[in-house]
């Protein structure tokens, strides 16, 4: 009988504290601060309720293994960003101007870059979108690009493949990751809703891992993973994660909301799968396994031989 309380409890919650037309997160809704939390954002967007919705949790023996999911080409990623970091009320986010673009990686088209924002939990807690295996990670990166004849992301997202987002993964690491430096440091200086800085000395490839550690990757069509959730997203979720210590973790969480609480566990909850396949590039290290197994058995047939 214990695994029902919760629900009839938060059904119990839902019915004293309801109301206003904002979205938000779970973690910002207070009987005091109304607004419409991941389980009512169909009230702030009817899109949010659809059959085809993001973040997800990959499970990966289900996931199946799709050849044209080849490696990705980079364009301009080494390049400095000349723009701004700005607390958006919900987010980090970095406007990037359209020099940045991918294609390969299975895309039907070249994609340009627009921005990139994270999703994190409490001081270094779980905190990613995606989940795989039902492991959440403490945060998650999405670099978001349109269809590289788009001039805006909103006329992009009126065509069913007008967005691909790549996501990663972070871990917690027990030293620092440098190359965040700049990015973690500017986050001081916008605590504050509606706050920006100058983002210094930043590219997209050093917030990444490297090309090399690129090659395994999962793949499903789905949605934006906040209002108004569109359904015009092509999802590239990478296998590698990105290592930051927890100090520089706990960082993200010193950001404020618009109602001045602290901003975390900015995430929207696992969406149904509603009979969607997920798609798994394989591995670079499982065929460079492979070619070793071979050798080594080759080589072993060989001094197996009589003289």
């Amino acid at each position: 009988m214990q695994p029902l309380i919760l629900p009839v409890l938060l059904a119990s919650f839902w019915t004293v504290c309801t109301g206003s037309a904002d979205w938000c997160y779970q973690s910002q809704f207070t009987c005091e601060h109304q607004c419409n939390a991941p389980a009512m954002w169909d009230h702030a967007s009817s899109n949010c309720a659809g059959s085809v919705q993001s973040p997800i949790n990959i499970v990966t023996r289900k996931t199946l293994k799709d050849e044209r999911l080849t490696h990705f080409e980079f364009k301009n990623y080494k390049q400095i960003i000349t723009s701004r970091v700005k607390n958006n009320g919900h987010s980090v986010q970095v406007e990037i101007p359209h020099l940045s673009s991918i294609s390969g990686g299975g895309l039907p088209n070249t994609y340009k870059a627009v921005q990139f924002h994270l999703h994190w939990g409490n001081d270094g807690g779980p905190g990613s979108e995606h989940t795989i295996d039902g492991e959440q990670y403490p945060m998650e990166l999405h670099i978001v690009h349109m269809k590289h004849h788009y001039t805006d992301l909103k006329t992009a997202l009126s065509d069913p493949e007008g967005v691909a987002v790549l996501g990663f993964f972070y871990e917690m690491s027990n030293s620092e990751n440098q190359k965040y430096d700049p990015l973690i440091s500017s986050l001081q200086k916008i605590t504050a809703t509606n706050t920006n800085t100058s983002l210094l000395s930043t590219s997209l490839a050093q917030l990444i891992p490297s090309e090399t550690n690129l090659t395994s990757y999962y793949r499903y069509k789905g949605s934006l993973t906040t209002p108004p959730c569109t359904e015009a997203v092509i999802w590239t979720v990478f296998e590698n994660p990105i290592p930051l210590s927890m100090n520089q973790l706990k960082a993200f969480s010193e950001l404020r909301f618009a109602d001045k609480k602290q901003m975390v566990d900015n995430f929207r909850p696992i969406q149904r799968l509603n009979g969607r396949q997920v798609f798994w590039s394989g591995s670079a290290m499982t065929l460079a396994s492979s070619v070793l197994l071979v050798s080594a058995i080759t080589m072993a047939l060989g001094m197996a031989q009589p003289n």
